[in-house]
């Protein structure tokens, strides 16, 4: 079994930066592929980041040039460094892991509070 633990969230004003982390522990040498998802209080869960073992990244549109995505192989670690924050941020910030695609395990979440 796989576990991802969060951490780094919290409340910050709008302009500001937060990084978040996942650490990953158990069974993780299949997992090639991590990312962060959130959900804000009655919206859908929306996908933010992505990124590969080789370190191949994609990011929603609406985080581009802001948001940050890397990953420490050797940790099991994966990383959210978020800039310039918005009120829009704010949410819960979950990360996810899978063997090809993220989804198959989940961590507990963090929230992100975003003041302004």
């Amino acid at each position: 079994q796989v576990q991802l633990v969060e951490s780094g969230g919290g409340l910050v004003q709008a302009g500001g930066s937060l990084r978040l982390s996942c650490a990953a522990s158990g069974d993780t040498f299949s997992i090639h592929v991590m990312g962060w998802y959130r959900q804000a209080p009655g919206k859908q869960r929306e996908l933010v980041a992505g990124i590969t073992r080789g370190g191949t990244t994609n990011y929603a549109d609406s985080v581009k040039g802001r948001f940050t995505i890397s990953r420490d192989n050797a940790k099991n670690t994966v990383y959210l460094q978020m800039n310039y924050l918005k009120f829009e941020d704010t949410a819960i910030y979950y990360c996810s892991a899978g063997p090809y695609a993220v989804g198959k395990y989940w961590g507990q979440g963090t929230p992100v509070t975003v003041s302004s």
